[in-house]
């Protein structure tokens, strides 16, 4: 069973053109040409450490794989590649 800190995940996606949005919760946003689209993911305050349900469930927020989530974390896959994964998928249409 893999886990990731939640801090782990919350820098690994900001530095991949996510925006962090505080509340109750942090709210990470995916940002194309500085504005926020519609692709999201929340990280609890409460949960340090995500397991392998949460980090699926990060995942299927994002519209990728368990796997791609890992490559993004991990900076393998680069804001290009996630990019076009996700126009490729037809989950953000760019105007």
């Amino acid at each position: 069973m893999a886990t990731r800190k939640s801090l782990e995940i919350k820098q690994g996606l900001t530095k991949k053109g996510f925006i962090t949005i505080q509340n109750d919760h942090t709210f990470l946003f995916f940002t194309v040409e500085g504005r926020k689209s519609s692709i999201r993911t929340k990280i609890s305050h409460g949960t340090k450490e995500y397991g392998d349900n949460l980090l699926s469930f990060v995942a299927k927020q994002l519209k990728i794989s368990t796997k791609q989530l890992n490559n993004l974390l991990d900076c393998p896959l680069s804001y290009e590649d996630y990019l076009s994964i996700l126009i490729n998928k037809k989950a953000l249409i760019l105007k």
